[in-house]
């Protein structure tokens, strides 16, 4: 089989262009209090038991709290929460107390600090830390429980809009909302043959 590169594409770089992107606030208790880091590299891992993924730049400050107490929490901030999630990515808590900026709550780990305000929390136990020698800290984490307000439920599940997450574009460093509903997962797409078979 001949392998070719497409007329269509150019070629630019290897870089972590995987759009979009979650916004979310990480929280951590580093020695006596709670601090909180915006962080955009953030995943899912694996669906039972839930386990999440945040990559932390080596030289930050929350990465000591999350070793020392091995939890931490991934709160995720609504759209109007923009301006504040954005302050607290651009400052050190090895120099600015981000304890006060928001009401923290604790749940069932005790050492996980979460944002009242923020409309979902999730509440991670650290079960291994990865180094793959570049400049990032990998924490995984079991999600030993979740919190939301009830008003950005459906049916006991966050519901997308209600929530209105602040989705994340990389390398051009600007913050978005969701856009449009596009169809039912696995289902808008069950007709695919037919329809192509038909055109």
């Amino acid at each position: 089989m001949a392998f070719s590169v497409s007329e269509k594409k150019k070629k630019i770089g290897a870089r972590t262009y995987l759009y979009p992107m979650p916004t979310t606030i990480v929280g951590a208790n580093v020695g006596a209090r709670p601090n909180f880091l915006t962080i955009a590299y953030c995943g899912i891992v694996q669906h039972s038991p839930a386990m999440i993924s945040v990559t932390l730049g080596k030289s930050h400050y929350t990465n000591a709290g999350i070793k020392e107490n091995a939890t931490f929490s991934v709160n995720i901030p609504s759209a109007d929460m923009v301006v504040i999630t954005d302050y607290v990515g651009m400052h050190s808590g090895r120099d600015t107390d981000k304890s006060c900026l928001f009401s923290v709550f604790y749940g069932e780990l005790k050492t996980a600090p979460m944002i009242n305000e923020t409309p979902l929390n999730l509440e991670c136990r650290l079960i291994k830390t990865l180094d793959f020698g570049g400049t990032n800290e990998i924490f995984i984490g079991e999600i030993v429980q979740g919190y939301a307000d009830e008003k950005v439920l459906n049916a006991a599940i966050p519901d997308i809009q209600k929530l209105n997450p602040i989705i994340f574009s990389m390398h051009d460093n600007n913050y978005w909302t969701i856009g449009q509903h596009l169809g039912k997962a696995w289902s808008v797409g069950r007709n695919f043959l037919e329809k192509k078979s038909k055109t």
